[in-house]
């Protein structure tokens, strides 16, 4: 019964996957004279890579031959806003075609500021041979900024090795001045030619490895191992020096002199061992967001994985639709360790619990990009989502995510709900003595953001600038090395926030652990403001509500998984001093 049962819960899921069961461009094989069909995708300014319009909303005309319909593959293909539309054009494998007009544009006034207005704006649209893209520049102005002209030809030039596409190169030709109330004849031409390159390295001329394999890219990596190994020796100093001076103050139980009290932050951690395991506040939340922030890390290794050793850019809207079906089957993890913290802490209202848990992520990005959506639908952008896109992702939140998060639930609480703690609790909770004000929560909160921070700022530019800009990002592994490294810098980071909280006799370490590990989201967001204004020329409503949007989205689930992160380290390492202190 349970295979059967999984089967259908993963139903939902079949539109993520990209289907390859069909001829020609899904196959990217070709017989002699085959049709190849030329998709035109978007357009859009230059500037704002995410404010893009299907390319027949300016007036270009299209050619004679019978429309072809297209549909969206998958569900990243129908969220990343790809709208292909066939262009008309006459192209078949292996046969050459001189330059010949295809349409005419009746250029009236409007039609005509319509093209004023995209020129001015720097439009690039996009096209679509086999699944290989190709960008024009739909036109340009004069020196003067009074005249502007339209690239009407389409100059094609398309690699083939044996029955395979390899590579298509456009040159835009055929510059016309735009004058009201004239005809514009577009035309294009095909010539084939035979080419070297293998089938499965037709995309490497896409990517740039000089700007993603710079030295500074190199450097960066280098610069976080050092720190890891910088703290990793203070973590250790503190496990294995000064807690080794703890434990023997604790079991000679010594009376302490005035200069060892007034030291006393090194040894305080003892005197809270009787509230130290005392459930958090806001259990609920608490456990919600631990149990998000461990499947957020789930998903962010197994995609990085799976993009390691598949070359995810080479199909449209692969990477989204691999990362929401990790997402969906991942959901089991967040259940379980979600359920199980908040059953050893005592909770009791673990449905909701569980509901919390499983929506909390999925509500933060839908509720995000359905305000988005709205602006997007204003700007008759192709961003704007299809109502039964919602549907999709509505129905794989209901009836994937949390049905495999009910039974990570449940699994959670049954095998590791029972609170074994090395310590009693105390039934009345200790007073929280006066400390500095450096000791304090949030301060500590505040500063333990900045070394993970640092750790991956660096590799923050090279994933904005592939995100937010015209670059490929292939190099999976340097990001692998990177959340590794973010992650053992995170731990030895909070560990080291909370000894010395401990130490100060403050007890109310879990929610500081989380905290101090998620304020890396706080540098990285304030990260992206100066990405926005000192590193790209995005401009307008939309572009500015997309990226300040979706960038919160990203800050917040990144600060989530630290967190957790974070707070998982820190949990061991408590448990830890206190299983091996005597306690009276």
């Amino acid at each position: 019964m349970a295979a059967p049962g999984l089967l259908l819960l993963l139903l939902p899921l079949l539109p993520l996957l990209p289907l390859r069961a069909r001829a020609d461009e899904h196959e990217h094989t070709y017989q002699d004279k085959e049709e190849v069909v030329l998709w035109m995708n978007t357009v859009g300014p230059y500037h704002n890579r995410q404010e893009t319009y299907k390319y027949f909303s300016l007036p270009f005309c299209v050619g004679s031959k019978k429309s072809i319909s297209h549909y969206h593959e998958t569900l990243g293909e129908a969220l990343q806003g790809v709208e292909l539309e066939f262009s008309g054009l006459d192209i078949k494998f292996k046969d050459d075609v001189m330059q010949t007009t295809y349409c005419e544009v009746d250029l009236d006034k409007g039609r005509r500021d319509a093209f004023v207005y995209a020129i001015k704006n720097h439009y690039w649209y996009q096209m679509y041979i086999d699944d290989l893209p190709i960008w024009g520049i739909v036109g340009e102005a004069d020196e003067n900024g009074e005249d502007y002209y339209l690239w009407t030809y389409k100059k094609l030039e398309i690699g083939f090795n044996g029955n395979r596409i390899v590579d298509v190169n456009l040159t835009s030709e055929g510059k016309v001045k735009l004058v009201p109330n004239t005809k514009i004849q577009m035309s294009y031409s095909v010539k084939w030619k035979k080419s070297d390159v293998k089938f499965e390295d037709r995309f490497d001329k896409y990517l740039d490895p000089s700007f993603f394999q710079h030295r500074i890219h190199w450097f960066s990596i280098f610069n976080s191992f050092m720190m890891v190994i910088f703290l990793v020796g203070l973590v250790s100093m503190i496990l294995m020096r000064t807690l080794r001076k703890d434990y023997a103050r604790y079991s000679k139980e010594e009376e302490m002199d005035d200069m060892d009290r007034d030291l006393g932050d090194e040894y305080g951690w003892k005197q809270v061992h009787g509230d130290v395991f005392r459930p958090s506040s806001h259990p609920l939340i608490f456990s919600s967001l631990i149990g998000s922030g461990c499947q957020i890390f789930a998903v962010s290794l197994i995609v990085i994985i799976v993009a390691m050793i598949e070359d995810l850019y080479t199909e449209r809207g692969s990477m989204l639709s691999t990362a929401i079906f990790v997402y969906a089957a991942t959901s089991p993890v967040n259940g379980y360790f979600g359920g199980s913290l908040y059953a050893r802490q005592g909770g009791r209202r673990w449905i909701k619990q569980m509901f919390i848990g499983a929506f909390l992520i999925p509500a933060m990005v839908c509720g995000t990009a359905f305000f988005i959506n709205f602006i997007a639908i204003y700007y008759h952008a192709s961003r704007a989502i299809p109502f039964a896109t919602m549907v999709a992702v509505c129905c794989i939140c209901f009836f994937v995510i949390l049905p495999l998060n009910l039974v990570g639930t449940i699994l959670g609480r049954n095998l590791s709900g029972q609170p074994n703690f090395p310590c009693r609790v105390n039934a009345v909770p200790r007073p929280i003595p006066e400390k500095k004000w450096f000791m304090e929560p949030a301060v500590i909160v505040c500063l333990g953001g900045i070394l993970p921070f640092g750790s991956i700022f660096i590799e923050m530019y090279f994933i904005f600038t592939s995100f937010w800009a015209y670059k490929i990002y292939y190099v999976y592994g340097f990001m692998m090395l990177v959340l590794v490294i973010l992650c053992i810098v995170t731990v030895c980071v909070t560990i080291v926030c909370t000894y010395f909280l401990l130490n100060a006799e403050d007890y109310r370490w879990q929610w500081t652990s989380f905290l101090s590990a998620a304020s890396t989201a706080i540098y990285v967001y304030m990260y992206s403001f100066y990405y926005y204004f000192f590193k790209t020329k995005m401009y307008g409503l939309f572009q500015t509500s997309f990226y300040f949007g979706y960038m919160a989205v990203f800050s917040t689930a990144l600060g989530i998984m630290c967190g957790a992160i974070g707070y998982m380290g820190t949990s061991a390492f408590v448990r830890k001093i206190y299983t091996n202190v005597k306690i009276d």
